[in-house]
């Protein structure tokens, strides 16, 4: 039996990867980002109740987390470029349904369909990377996150006025038609490796694609695998909390104008940008990530223990320290190449983490906003948060070791 190699092995096919790469990554944030900023613009052409509203916040984290289970298993019936296409033909279509949704469910099913894209992408993306950059990883981790954040505040930003000057289904379709772009390389990149596999049959016999089913279902039994699930949970977690709450957090506590709460909100997205860009590389020059991971938590524990006892003192500062926990994203990103031997596991790992790591994260906003209805404070929430940051130390102790996941279950 044949292992194959990556479609990628060529000069001119690595180019083709990469550009894919770019084109991929900065698609999966721009279809959320350029979303909530232009909810009054839909509102004003069509019926859109904050029950919807309420509907499209949920959604992310949710079918986030269960594209984590399902879509192992699509790579292993397929192959990792096939899912990809799948993945980007789903975001892209329901893309083009919310640009043209004639009502608030039409538009749902579309963001659906996004999301669901969305999620398989953030699955996929690390193994395509181990598979095809195997040599690069840390700088291609790096080039992917950093085009993620672009693809986070550009659409944010543009949002408002291309709505403003062509309507609301314009700023959503220029998105769209990045989506159908980011298509075109990937099914080259599918059709070779089709090629390749079909060869391999024809002078070897049957090829081995992707792992054995027990390889998913073997991460639940893996120290290694939970605790880069936990570092991801909590990254998920505190971010998904900060951009649900940090404002009204900044004008009930700090006393700030919704005006300066929201430019606090930008710095923390901000934030987000110089990690994705340096993490992966200081990571590599350190050789563990068990520092970087303390270093997160450290300054997370700093961030809120300052909102909580001196919230009208320098709280940007406080701001700042918190938009420093978002360095345990990429750290997660690159173990998840860097603790697995295959591009197989790889799709196994990511799907795992992804799954708990966005369910729990989805959770955060919601455990912040009930505690904050009972206690009519934020107090009990910033000792809560503090608290569930802890998590990443043991994550880190456990990470000291630079062990791979497959070892866990040969012992």
């Amino acid at each position: 039996m044949t292992t194959l190699a990556a479609p990628s092995g060529s000069r001119a096919g690595r180019i083709l990867v990469l550009v894919a790469v770019l084109l991929m990554s900065a698609n999966l944030r721009s279809a959320v980002a350029s979303m909530s900023p232009i909810f009054v613009f839909i509102g004003q052409d069509m019926a859109l109740s904050v029950s919807a509203i309420a509907v499209l916040g949920m959604m992310p984290p949710l079918l986030f987390a269960l594209c984590g289970v399902f879509t192992p298993v699509l790579v292993r019936r397929t192959s990792l470029e096939t899912a990809t296409v799948v993945a980007l033909v789903v975001q892209a279509i329901g893309l083009v349904v919310r640009t043209v949704a004639p009502e608030s469910s039409v538009l749902i099913l579309g963001s659906a369909l996004v999301f669901g894209g969305i999620g398989m992408g953030n699955v996929l993306l690390p193994p395509l990377i181990k598979r095809h950059f195997p040599d690069h990883i840390a700088v291609m981790t790096s080039v992917y996150l950093t085009l993620m954040a672009i693809g986070t505040f550009v659409p944010a930003f543009m949002a408002v006025p291309v709505a403003e000057a062509a309507g609301w289904r314009a700023s959503s379709g220029v998105w769209a038609l990045l989506g159908l772009i980011a298509i075109v390389p990937w099914v080259i990149i599918a059709v070779q490796q089709r090629r390749a596999h079909v060869q391999a049959l024809s002078d070897d016999g049957p090829a081995v694609e992707e792992a054995e089913p027990a390889v998913l279902g073997k991460m639940w039994r893996s120290p290694v695998a939970w605790a880069i699930t936990i570092v991801f949970s909590v990254s998920s977690m505190n971010a998904y909390l900060m951009f649900s709450w940090l404002p009204s957090m900044l004008i009930d506590t700090a006393g700030l104008s919704a005006g300066e709460a929201g430019a606090l909100m930008g710095v923390f997205a901000f934030m987000g940008m110089p990690t994705a860009l340096l993490v992966p590389m200081i990571a590599t020059r350190l050789g563990s990530v068990s520092k970087i991971i303390y270093f997160g938590v450290i300054c997370g524990l700093i961030g809120y223990a300052g909102l909580w006892l001196l919230p009208t003192t320098a709280t940007w500062v406080w701001v700042v320290l918190l938009g420093l926990i978002p360095t345990l994203f990429p750290v997660a990103l690159l173990l998840v190449n860097r603790r697995t031997r295959s591009h197989r596991s790889a799709v196994a790992l990511s799907g795992f983490a992804q799954s708990v790591g966005y369910c729990l994260g989805g959770l955060g906003p919601l455990l912040v906003g009930v505690l904050h209805d009972v206690t009519g404070g934020w107090t009990t929430s910033y000792v809560v948060m503090m608290v569930l940051l802890l998590a990443a130390v043991w994550a880190a102790r456990v990470l000291r070791v630079p062990r791979p996941v497959e070892a866990d279950w040969e012992k």
